[in-house]
């Protein structure tokens, strides 16, 4: 392991956060309320004893329901499950893991239908069979999408209709607004030297919950294994296309737990993000991929669509090519922003096939029907996180992750488009029955919490405007070493340990709550993503490099992030083939 260069982090091993005033038990505690979070509970409520499914806001409000475009499966007669592999391979430029593409591509059309089974409503065609479009990076119409462009509402509204239905059933119990605050673990070392019974384990979790009843305030969920879905990081940016919730709140308390991260610099920043000026702070509108699907063009402020001479697939080239391209030809023309053009597909075709997408630009002031819209990049996906392998285990007995939070492999340096959705569907399957074959041989016993090595810590909320303009300005669309630098050195001079009383007054800085926990899990995140782009000294997917413009076949390696056994932020290179995990 090689300490994180031009950086001397040291990170807390937990949140500072009062004594948990109550304990609850389950055999599996499910965060998170997307698509993978929603399978996984559904999976696991009919093989396991009781399942806790815990989420942020209320069940309906994860990042799926936000999910456009559509999911990618090989579902047409005529497409197969290799050509999908073969698109996602090239999208990933070298750094996908094969088996686990594999896992994705062969199992995802199954895993498609049994979404249908439980109630989604797809978009059809005349003859019945399910409708069929093209994004970015594919060579076949392999993408399903519902409402036109509402296809995570619809799969959304689908899965949570199931597990209303269920909500009374002894053997789950679902907790709305409620906040992970870290992961409890025994006090195992997170690299044991020789016994493996040393090794730490996950053995549940603290939650805050901001609600009604008995369940209120910080408690212990404790647990044989913990599921972690808790989406993205967008809130580590300035603009994003996340929601307010997804400030990595899981790949934070994972780092802190002692589970291993990768691929943390692949940030997908979406090409077609409707821009409203510089000054354009949150959650910003999403133009989907699928509008270029159709047809649409990118055209530069003097009129020109610069996409064909750049890519054989001209603007439905993968998505850090076309966000990359678009960077270029600002800079070129000296703008902030470039175009999309869709006039030419026809104002009834353009209001049937994207009714969401045209309503909401009519509510911004623009008309995609009349109109070019001026868009630019803007961050929208993770590509890496909590490292796992195909059965959704991380490094970290006992520790699991699906969707958006997990690292499977399958994406490498860049997502292709839809493959997302997909990803938690088959992975969140996955993860449900080998916890459950565990469970049933008697891996997984419930553990003791015991209290861990390292310090508890706290970033104050009013750092997180600071934290998002650094991340921003250094480790956006495009780095270089003195701006990674810069940015790890305005997070090294955030003070961590902002509950702590003041020497004079003894008056406490802050007190431990939600935006303060949010906050520091966005400064811990930030910081291992930023270590790891530092670390990797080449432009590849979407991690675009200035001062090493050019992919270097050296760097087919994966760079690992972990705190060790006291609190120092290193990094590791790994293969990109994954051993099985605890």
């Amino acid at each position: 392991m090689h300490p994180v260069t031009g950086s001397s982090l040291t990170l807390p091993t937990r949140l500072s956060a009062p004594a948990p005033g109550w304990v609850t038990h389950a055999d599996v505690i499910v965060v998170g309320s997307g698509i993978a979070g929603l399978t996984a509970a559904l999976e696991l409520r009919s093989r396991v004893g009781r399942v806790l499914l815990v989420t942020k806001d209320v069940l309906s409000s994860g990042a799926t329901v936000w999910a456009q475009g559509g999911i990618a499966a090989a579902l047409d007669p005529s497409d197969s499950p290799q050509a999908h592999l073969e698109d996602t391979l090239v999208a990933g430029v070298g750094l996908c893991d094969p088996e686990a593409v594999e896992v994705l591509v062969t199992e995802g059309p199954a895993r498609v239908r049994e979404l249908i089974a439980r109630g989604t409503q797809f978009d059809r065609e005349a003859d019945g069979e399910v409708a069929l479009t093209r994004e970015g990076g594919h060579h076949a119409d392999r993408i399903a999408h519902a409402g036109g462009d509402a296809t995570g509402a619809e799969i959304s509204r689908a899965l949570v209709a199931q597990l209303e239905a269920v909500r009374n059933d002894p053997g789950i119990e679902i907790i709305e607004h409620a906040q992970v605050v870290d992961i409890l673990t025994t006090s195992g070392l997170v690299e044991p030297q020789d016994n493996d019974e040393d090794r730490r384990v996950a053995c549940g979790v603290t939650l805050h919950v901001r609600g009604e009843g008995t369940r209120d305030g910080v408690g212990s969920a404790l647990a044989r294994a913990v599921v972690l879905a808790t989406g993205g990081i967008g809130q580590l940016y300035v603009s994003s296309t996340n929601p307010s919730q997804a400030t990595g709140d899981g790949a934070a308390a994972a780092l802190r737990a002692g589970a291993d991260l990768a691929d943390l610099e692949f940030v997908q920043f979406h090409p077609t993000v409707l821009w409203l000026g510089s000054g354009a702070r949150g959650q910003l509108t999403l133009i989907s991929e699928a509008v270029r699907g159709e047809g649409a063009y990118l055209i530069d402020v003097e009129g020109h669509r610069f996409m064909p001479g750049l890519h054989p697939m001209a603007e439905l080239a993968p998505r850090d090519v076309v966000a990359h391209a678009i960077v270029a030809q600002m800079e070129k023309t000296g703008s902030d922003h470039v175009l999309l053009d869709a006039r030419h597909l026809g104002a009834d075709f353009l209001k049937s096939r994207f009714p969401t997408i045209c309503e909401k630009l009519r509510e911004q002031g623009f008309d995609l029907t009349a109109e070019p819209v001026p868009v630019a990049p803007a961050q929208h996906y993770h590509s890496g996180g909590i490292v796992t392998n195909t059965q959704g285990r991380s490094t970290l007995r006992g520790l699991y992750a699906v969707g958006e939070a997990a690292c499977t492999g399958v994406h490498g340096a860049n997502r292709l488009a839809s493959n997302s959705l997909l990803e938690g569907l088959v992975f969140a399957k996955r993860a449900a029955q080998d916890i459950a074959d565990r469970i049933a041989a008697g891996e997984l016993p419930q553990r003791e919490a015991l209290s861990r090595p390292g310090n508890a810590g706290l970033v104050m909320a009013a750092s997180r405007s600071a934290i998002q303009r650094e991340m921003t300005k250094g480790a956006g669309v495009r780095r270089t070493a003195q701006s990674l630098t810069t940015t790890l050195g305005a997070l090294g001079r955030v003070r961590l340990d902002a509950d702590v009383p003041e020497p004079t007054s003894g008056d406490h800085f802050v007190v431990p709550q939600s935006a303060e926990w949010e906050t520091t899990n966005i400064h811990q995140v930030a910081a291992a993503l930023a270590s790891a782009a530092l670390r990797r000294e080449e432009t590849r997917g979407g991690h675009f490099r200035a001062d090493f413009a050019h992919s270097d076949d050296q760097w087919l390696r994966r760079v690992v992030v972990r705190l060790n056994d006291a609190g120092e932020l290193v990094t590791d290179l790994a293969l990109l083939t994954r051993e099985p995990h605890n």
